[in-house]
C-alpha cells in the first residue's frame, strides 16, 4: 500500500509526516494533525472544483482539510479562511478541500515518463456515495430540497433519506502534472479522472447511499488539476488526456488505484475497529 501517512497518524512516527514527489521535483506533501498540504517550489496553473479557491487560478499549495462526520456550515469557505489564517499560510494561490476520511488514508502514488511527471494524492470516503443520472433527494441553489428529474433507473427498495447539500465523507482528488498542457486538455483530464474514479467504485461495488444503485462518486466529491506548464523545459504540449493518450492513461491508472486504495484502507480501519 502507498500510504505515507500511516505511521505518522496511527504510530506517532513525527519524522514520517513528509513525503518528496520524484516527479515533481520541489514538490513535498506534508501532513499535519488536521490537513494534508501539498506544496510546490514554483506556482502552477490549475483547473480546481474546489470549495476555496475553485476555478482557474494561479496556485502554489492545496490543503485537505479534515472535519468531523458532522460537520454542517453554511460558510466552508469562511471555514477554510480561518484555517489558513490560524495556520499562517498566505490566502492566495492555493485551494481548499474538506474531507472526513481519516487522513492517515491519504493514498499517493506517481508516474514519469519523457514527456511529463504526475502525483496523485486521494482520499476516498463513500458514506454519502451517490449515482449521477438516477432519481434522488436534490438542493437548488437556496438550499430547499427536492427530488431530482433524472430518468435514471430506481431500486426497488430505494430509502428517501434526508440528506443535506454538504455532507463530508467525499472523494477528493488532487493532480500535480509537472509538464505542459493546453486548457482543453486539463478539462479532459479532470474527465478521464473522473471515469476513473466511477471505474474503481463499480469494481468496489460501492453503492448509491440513498437508492442503492452503483454508485459513481459521492455528493461532494472534489478535484484539483495543477500544470507546471514550465515553458523553459523541452517537453512537449499535451493537447489531449482522454483514456487513449499516454497522459490519459496515466491519469486513470493512477487516479483508479488511489481511490481503490483508499478506499480499502478505510474498509480495513472499520474492521479493526467493530471487532475490538
Amino acid at each position: 500500500m502507498t500510504l505515507p501517512f500511516y505511521n505518522y497518524f496511527t504510530n506517532r512516527k513525527t519524522d514520517e509526516n513528509e513525503y518528496a514527489s520524484s516527479s515533481w521535483p520541489g514538490l513535498k506533501i506534508s501532513a499535519h494533525e488536521r490537513h494534508i498540504k501539498a506544496q510546490s517550489p514554483r506556482s502552477a496553473q490549475a483547473l480546481s472544483s474546489a470549495v476555496y479557491g475553485g476555478g482557474m487560478l494561479e496556485l502554489d499549495r492545496i490543503f485537505n482539510i479534515y472535519v468531523d462526520r458532522r460537520y454542517r456550515c453554511d460558510d466552508p469557505p469562511r471555514d477554510i479562511e480561518q484555517a489558513l489564517n490560524e495556520w499562517q499560510e498566505p490566502r492566495d494561490q492555493c485551494a481548499g478541500l474538506l474531507t472526513a476520511v481519516r487522513l492517515e488514508h491519504t493514498s499517493i502514488q506517481e508516474y514519469t515518463s519523457d514527456e511529463f511527471g504526475l502525483l496523485c494524492c486521494t482520499t476516498a470516503g463513500v458514506s454519502n456515495a451517490a449515482r449521477a443520472g438516477s432519481e434522488r433527494t436534490v438542493f437548488n441553489t437556496a438550499g430547499n430540497k427536492t427530488m431530482s428529474s433524472g430518468r435514471g433507473r430506481s431500486a426497488p427498495s430505494a430509502r428517501n433519506l434526508t440528506m443535506p447539500p454538504y455532507v463530508p465523507g467525499t472523494i477528493n482528488i488532487m493532480l500535480w502534472l509537472n509538464g505542459r498542457m493546453t486548457t482543453g486538455a486539463m478539462v479532459n483530464a479532470v474527465q478521464t479522472a473522473v471515469e476513473a474514479k466511477a471505474a474503481a467504485l463499480a469494481d468496489a461495488g460501492v453503492l448509491d447511499s440513498e437508492n442503492g444503485l452503483p454508485a459513481t462518486g459521492t455528493t461532494t466529491d472534489a478535484i484539483v488539476i495543477a500544470v507546471g506548464q514550465a515553458v523553459e523545459e523541452p517537453q512537449p504540449m499535451i493537447t489531449y488526456a482522454g483514456t487513449a493518450t499516454t497522459a490519459g492513461a496515466a491519469i486513470g491508472r493512477l487516479v483508479y488505484d488511489t481511490v481503490t486504495e483508499s478506499l480499502q484502507a478505510g474498509l480495513l480501519w472499520k474492521e479493526r475497529v467493530r471487532h475490538k
